[in-house]
C-alpha cells in the first residue's frame, strides 16, 4: 500500500488543530477547541498529553483515516533549545528537552511528543517538527536586556510568521529575503517580529513575559510590582507563573479568554471589554512602532495575523495608530498547517534536508 497521508499536528494555548494533507491536498481539517474549563485540571502543559491525543484519534477514527496510509505525522514544534530554521525529525533527545521544559512550558511542546506517538503505532513511519517557536536569529544587540543574569530570548510563533512573511512576498513578485518587514501575530499569545531580509533580528518573546498582553498572557508588567507580588507570601511561584502564562491578560480581567466573546460583550456596551481590547490593540500597534525603530524605520509592510486578526474592529484600532509606518496588510488565521505539511511533502520527497535534532 502506497503511504501518501501526512498527519498534522499543532497544538495552541486554546486548541488543537488537527488535518490530513494527501500529498499537497487538505482532505481533512479540524480545530478542536479547548475552553479554560476543559483545561482547568491540568498542572503543567505535558499533562494535557492523553487528553489531547484521545481527543485527534477520536477525530481521525470519525473521518475514516486509513492509518495505515500515513506517511508522516509532524507536529508544531515546542520549547526545545535555541536552534536554525528548518525541518526536524523528532528523536529521545527533542523528547526529553521537551518533558523536561528546560525552556519554560507551551501547549507547543505537546506537538512532537503527540506526532510521535502517534507514528509509533504505524510501522516505519517518521515524526517531525518545523520551525519551532525557539527559532534564534536575534541580532546580538537584542539579546541584551539590562541584566546579564536575564538576557533576551528568541521565542515567538516562528513557523507562521515566517509562513505570512513568504505568502506577503510571493503574492507582490517579491522574495521574501529582499523585504524588510514586520509581522504582529496574534492569537492566545502575542508576538512582534522585525524580519530583515529574511531573518527576525528583533522579536518580543511572546511566552516568557514580554511585549503585549494577550487572551491569557501578562505581557511585560511592572518590574518592581512583580517582585513585591511574588515575594507577598501570598502566591505560590506556580499560582504567579499561571497568572502571567494561562491566566493574565484578558482572562484575568475578564473571565475568559475567548476573544470573540470578549469583541461582542465589547461592541454590546461592556465597557470593561471595550477598555481590555483597546489597551491591547494600543500594546500591539507600541510593540509594531517599536520594531519599526529596530528596521531604522525602512519598512516594507507591516503583517498582521493569527487568530484575533478576524476581529475587523480590533484590526482596525491597530492600524490606525501603524499606517503611518508602513502598508499593513492583513492575513487572519495562521497558514500554519499548510506550512507544517509543505515542509513534511518536501522532506518525504527529498527536496530538503531533514535536520538531526542533538
Amino acid at each position: 500500500m502506497k503511504k501518501t497521508l501526512i498527519i498534522v499536528i499543532n497544538p495552541g494555548s486554546t486548541s488543537t488543530k488537527l488535518a490530513v494533507y494527501n500529498g499537497m491536498e487538505n482532505i481533512f481539517e479540524k480545530t478542536i477547541r479547548h475552553s479554560a474549563e476543559d483545561l482547568k485540571d491540568f498542572t503543567r502543559i505535558t499533562d494535557q498529553f492523553h487528553f489531547r491525543k484521545n481527543m485527534i484519534m477520536n477525530e481521525l477514527e470519525k473521518n475514516k483515516i486509513d492509518l495505515q496510509s500515513v506517511a508522516a505525522v509532524v507536529g508544531r514544534g515546542g520549547l526545545v533549545k535555541p536552534i536554525e530554521s528548518g525541518l526536524y525529525r523528532v528523536n529521545d533527545k527533542m523528547k526529553n528537552d521537551l518533558r523536561n521544559s528546560p525552556m519554560g512550558e507551551h501547549a507547543s511542546n505537546l506537538g512532537a511528543l503527540i506526532a510521535d506517538d502517534i507514528a509509533s503505532e504505524i510501522p516505519g513511519i517518521p515524526a517531525f517538527i518545523v520551525d519551532p517557536v525557539v527559532v534564534d536569529e536575534l541580532q546580538p544587540v537584542a539579546r541584551i536586556s539590562g541584566h546579564p543574569l536575564i538576557p533576551r530570548l528568541s521565542i515567538f510563533h516562528a513557523l507562521n510568521q515566517k509562513a505570512v512573511a513568504r505568502i506577503y512576498a510571493s503574492e507582490n513578485g517579491k522574495k521574501y529575503e529582499d523585504l524588510n518587514l514586520i509581522v504582529a501575530h496574534m492569537g492566545g499569545g502575542i508576538s512582534v517580529g522585525a524580519h530583515y531580509k529574511g531573518r527576525v533580528i528583533d522579536v518580543n518573546n511572546a511566552l516568557g513575559g514580554d511585549g503585549p498582553f494577550s487572551p491569557e498572557r501578562s505581557g511585560g508588567l511592572p518590574s518592581n510590582q512583580l517582585v513585591e507580588l511574588c515575594f507577598s507570601g501570598l502566591y505560590t511561584a506556580a499560582e504567579v507563573k499561571a497568572m502571567l502564562v494561562g491566566r493574565g491578560g484578558m482572562m484575568a480581567y475578564l473571565g475568559t479568554n475567548d476573544f470573540m466573546e470578549i469583541s461582542r460583550r465589547a461592541e454590546e456596551g461592556d465597557d470593561k471589554a471595550a477598555l481590555i481590547t483597546d489597551a491591547a490593540a494600543y500594546q500591539v500597534a507600541k510593540e509594531i512602532a517599536a520594531m519599526s525603530a529596530v528596521l531604522s524605520g525602512d519598512v516594507d509592510a507591516i503583517i498582521l495575523t493569527g487568530g484575533l486578526a478576524h476581529q475587523i474592529n480590533f484590526i482596525e484600532k491597530i492600524k490606525s495608530r501603524t499606517k503611518f509606518i508602513a502598508e499593513v496588510a492583513v492575513y487572519p488565521g495562521e497558514d500554519e498547517m499548510k506550512a507544517l505539511a509543505y515542509n513534511t511533502f518536501l522532506a518525504l520527497t527529498g527536496r530538503i534536508e531533514i535536520r538531526d535534532y542533538n
